[in-house]
């Protein structure tokens, strides 16, 4: 079976490796840019999404380069708590707890592994254009640097390009239904001692204008500060106005001197959901999918889940086990999950800094609600910590028996 993925985003490599796996399967990975893309984004990925990285076999080289963050706090503009979820990790050694890794350099370590991989080819420069469902195929229509067109063609094409996916496009045209907040976020990273000022390791500060989430994302102290600004400046504007925003906002109110900023990078948020995420052999998954506001990284770790259920229902049809209809399997479900779990829970998120009144959050909003009695609780921590778990869903219960876990019983190894 050959697979061709468009997108050599994280949730493109991390198909290509939980495909690699599978006997019988080659991978064609596109992506129109030269190499991986190193730009600082996301960077946070939770035990759902921990698990895929898990199943792709790059988890003890994420945490060897990562961190483990501890205390989630929710803070007024003041920097007092308001709340806080504790030892978010659990203990050092969980198998999933919460981990921190800038996605530049996770691109890098998955495309590390990707090399390692000879049923895996990466083709870099390679702009896809088009893509068709044919008969008992599909291919995709790849423009080079020298502008000569090709047609790669195989049995199934995942498109994982992104928010502004081609893949999506040439399926849907411009529907791509929902809504674009009326804000504007700008992710900055930047050198700044905030544990001097008690903060803990992940923190969403609650205000109606200057809310933002500071968060360390690496070993070496560089912290993920992303915050609110006003929709009618201009990316220039916005870069000139940070040191503003930050002597404003942050503990200490800090002059340019006294942080080293290393980007700064505003963009629009949404709300969004494909019609659907397959026709016929061409599917679609992560941002090129469905999109929503970074507050709770449910975006990358959606999206990351999202393969590792797609990688399920291929691997199936690849062994003998499973037929196409569990594509249509991975199409509701997915869509399902974002309309009752991403959707609704990403944007509470990012109403919860935003438009709530921090002197009123524990009595007004039932989330922080339930953070502050969980502190309190064993059993309601036990079953807040389970809830992180509410977007995944095992594909492999569509498998015929005896293929479970990878293992191919004597029924099905005869087919």
């Amino acid at each position: 079976m050959h697979v061709i993925i468009v997108g050599a985003g994280p949730s493109g490599l991390v198909l290509s490796l939980l495909l690699a796996k599978v006997p019988g399967v080659n991978v064609t990975l596109l992506d129109s840019a030269s190499k991986v893309d190193d730009r600082p984004r996301a960077a946070h990925y939770a035990p759902s999404a921990i698990r895929v990285l898990a199943s792709a076999g790059v988890l003890p080289d994420i945490r060897d380069r990562g961190l483990i963050p501890d205390n989630m706090t929710w803070r007024n503009i003041r920097g007092e708590a308001i709340t806080s979820i504790k030892n978010v990790s659990q203990h050092p050694h969980n198998p999933e707890a919460l981990t921190v890794l800038p996605l530049g350099m996770l691109g890098a370590l998955l495309l590390e592994h990707v090399d390692r991989h000879d049923n895996v080819t990466v083709r870099w420069d390679a702009n896809v254009v088009d893509v068709v469902n044919g008969e008992g195929k599909c291919w995709a229509v790849v423009k080079g640097k020298d502008g000569v067109e090709e047609r790669v063609e195989g049995d199934y094409l995942v498109g994982c390009d992104g928010a502004n996916s081609q893949v999506r496009r040439t399926l849907f045209g411009n529907e791509f239904p929902g809504k674009t907040w009326d804000a504007q976020i700008v992710a900055t990273n930047v050198y700044y001692p905030f544990e001097k000022f008690g903060y803990d390791d992940v923190n969403f500060i609650i205000d109606p204008v200057d809310y933002y989430m500071a968060a360390k994302i690496t070993t070496d102290g560089l912290w993920r500060v992303s915050y609110g600004e006003d929709t009618t400046l201009t990316p220039e504007q916005v870069i000139a106005h940070q040191p503003a925003k930050y002597e404003r906002m942050l503990p200490g109110n800090p002059k340019p001197g006294s942080y080293k900023l290393l980007s700064v990078g505003p963009y629009r948020i949404h709300q969004r959901c494909a019609p659907s995420f397959r026709v016929g052999r061409i599917l679609l998954a992560a941002d090129a999918a469905h999109l929503c506001n970074p507050f709770g990284g449910l975006g990358l770790t959606g999206g990351l889940v999202d393969v590792g259920g797609l990688g399920q229902c291929l691997e199936g049809i690849a062994r003998g086990v499973a037929d196409e209809t569990i594509l249509d399997k991975y199409d509701s479900v997915r869509r399902e999950m974002w309309e009752t779990v991403i959707n609704p829970v990403s944007s509470d998120n990012f109403l919860r800094v935003s438009a709530t009144d921090p002197s009123k959050a524990l009595t007004d909003d039932p989330f922080l609600m339930m953070v502050e009695e969980a502190g309190k609780d064993e059993e309601k921590r036990r079953v807040f910590d389970e809830g992180v778990y509410a977007i995944c869903h095992d594909f492999t219960q569509y498998w015929r028996k005896g293929e479970v876990n990878g293992e191919v019983g004597q029924e099905e190894a005869r087919l």
